[in-house]
């Protein structure tokens, strides 16, 4: 399973740091008007000019690189300005142009991103803890902290709720959450499409299903695919406060169980396929196993937003819809 480039730029930046192949980290710190990539997205460049990720959709990454390899060859981080014209923000899909401000800092030096900093930022990535990354411009002082940081916790909680980067007084914060996650129970038609727009949405995707000729290589290329039953796969997967799931096998024997399991956990979403009818079943039968009307009604179902869908790829459209509203509006 391929995870998006821009979900891996400090890991990008260490390894060129680490190999000798010098880095940099560029990040939105703030932005006006109608900006290509929201605050806290992050740009690596390396010494030789390679690239990974995005600050503007390319707008202003060129003018970015060049001030990276300066800051490189210097030690020092910096803060840009940018206005992006409406020409520019045409280009890459936006109606009307903006200003961002963007932080370079190189790995390593004196006032540098140090190296051990962003390893750790890295390890905690890797292990699926939740994270701020605190600079402070006007003199590069920095920590590694969490939502029990004793200055700035409740705010750095707040942020990491909304999943968003920002500015509090003289400190910029910048959240690094644990990446998205998705498990598919049910390796259906609509599931094709939908563990495809999931990758690209930035969730890290699995689908399970333990009929042998259901979940293959051949109908799911590329794709995670676990044959076990779905209640233990999820208990060994793992389900997290970052992780959607959504059963579609129509067979309470397979979604009954993953369904249990999910609603014993703090997913932000739980979708079903069925019909308003199938649902009714599945509450009398979650109710007959002791589920209390709150549990049951954190249960999105008929699964995905209510566009008039039909075909399986208009349904996976509908599901990552809702996904998006849950995760966005809460």
């Amino acid at each position: 399973m391929t995870t998006a480039a821009f979900d891996s730029i400090p890991e990008t930046a260490l390894d060129w740091h680490r190999a000798g192949r010098g880095a940099a980290l560029a990040t939105v710190v703030q932005t006006w008007g109608s900006a290509p990539r929201p605050v806290g997205s992050q740009l690596a460049i390396s010494a030789a000019g390679e690239i990974a990720g995005s600050v503007s959709g390319g707008c202003v990454e060129g003018a970015v690189v060049v001030e990276a390899l300066e800051a490189l060859e210097d030690g020092t981080p910096r803060m840009l300005e940018f206005g992006v014209s409406d020409d520019e923000a045409f280009a890459v899909g936006l109606a009307c142009g903006g200003t961002i401000r963007v932080m370079v800092e190189p790995v390593g030096g004196a006032q540098g991103l140090p190296e051990a900093m962003l390893a750790d930022l890295v390890a905690a990535r890797a292990d699926r803890r939740a994270v701020a990354c605190l600079v402070k411009p006007d003199s590069w002082e920095r920590r590694l902290t969490d939502a029990a940081d004793a200055e700035l916790g409740e705010t750095i909680a707040a942020r990491m709720a909304a999943d968003r980067s920002g500015f509090e007084g003289d400190w910029f914060v910048g959240i690094h959450n644990p990446p998205l996650r998705m498990v598919v129970v049910g390796a259906v038609h609509i599931a094709q499409p939908l563990m495809q727009m999931a990758r690209l949405a930035g969730y890290d995707a699995t689908l399970v299903d333990p009929r042998e000729s259901f979940a293959t290589e051949a109908r799911f290329p590329g794709e995670r695919l676990v044959d076990d039953w779905p209640d233990a796969a999820l208990r060994d997967h793992g389900l997290d406060s970052r992780t959607a799931v959504v059963t579609l096998t129509h067979d309470p024997k397979l979604d009954d169980p993953a369904i249990a399991e999910a609603l014993g956990s703090d997913v932000f979403y739980l979708g079903c396929l069925g019909s308003t009818r199938t649902h009714a079943r599945r509450i009398a039968r979650l109710e007959e196993a002791g589920f209390t009307p709150d549990q049951i009604a954190r249960i999105h179902a008929p699964v995905g937003l209510d566009i008039g869908s039909r075909a399986p790829a208009e349904i996976a459209i509908a599901i990552m819809a809702e996904i998006t509203a849950t995760l966005r509006r809460g």
